[in-house]
């Protein structure tokens, strides 16, 4: 069965790309076939992954020019892991999103529904902001998790993604559960951070840390997951392959 999970809040430099690639890779490192949605325009997430551009993109496939299947691109190094990319190429997705995903809003579920049967986890990696694309992304999925920063305005953005994903389940009819919030760039010695982990609680989520980790900004500058990157025999921190190991188990569930 597939499921299908989406990283947003509205706020931009929340680490969306780096937590949606980084647990697309523990997925498929678990042996999982996983296909990761590059919907951000910027395609930052393709960026990382792919290290030539791709005959096709997603923008092709939403407006038809080709099929999914012929859009999908394996990524190399990391078996079962699969990207339906986006380059920015001529700004084609954002184009398509300002002038015709408001005739059709159900296009990403559209698309969602062929990846059954082929992939069992698939995430979208979304754009900041909630515009159309976003909430044709949104609606497509079966659960969204926030990741958010250790700080106020971070917070702020998340009780305004509540209301605003409160209006697009009425609005949509959609049963998407929001009921995860990953808190990264987490550091436990600061009083700051504490406080703003305790006030996340409040709302009655499940929460994640991820603490600051050089091997993220290092592995996506060498092209490859951030848990095969080793340098003198160093990897990934401890804490934050734990914390991982823990998402991938419980939020595929």
């Amino acid at each position: 069965m597939t499921k299908t999970i989406a990283f947003h809040l509205q706020k931009g430099g929340v680490g969306k790309t780096t937590i949606s690639g980084t647990l697309a890779c523990q997925s498929a490192l678990a042996g999982v076939p996983t296909l990761l949605v590059d919907l951000d325009p910027q395609g930052n997430a393709s960026s990382w992954f792919l290290s030539e551009t791709p005959h096709w993109e997603l923008a092709d496939v939403v407006q038809g020019k080709c099929y999914v299947d012929d859009a999908i691109v394996p990524v190399t190094g990391i078996p079962n892991l699969f990207i339906l990319p986006t380059f920015g190429i001529g700004g084609t997705l954002k184009l398509y999103s300002e002038t015709k995903l408001a005739d059709e809003p159900f296009v990403i579920q559209d698309l969602i529904q062929e990846f059954k049967g082929k992939f069992e986890h698939v995430i979208l990696d979304l754009s900041p902001g909630l515009g159309r694309l976003e909430k044709s992304a949104l609606i497509a999925s079966d659960e969204v998790i926030t990741p958010m920063t250790p700080e106020a305005f971070s917070l702020d953005g998340l009780e305004i993604f509540i209301d605003e994903l409160a209006k697009l389940k009425k609005n949509f009819r959609s049963p998407i559960v929001h009921k995860k919030v990953v808190i990264n760039s987490y550091d436990e010695r600061i009083k700051q951070h504490r406080d703003i982990y305790k006030s996340a609680k409040k709302g009655n989520f499940r929460i994640y840390q991820i603490p600051v980790d050089p091997v993220f900004r290092k592995s996506q500058e060498l092209k490859i997951a951030p848990q095969l990157y080793r340098v003198k025999g160093k990897g990934l921190k401890d804490r934050t392959l734990k914390a991982f190991e823990l998402m991938e188990k419980e939020i595929w569930s």
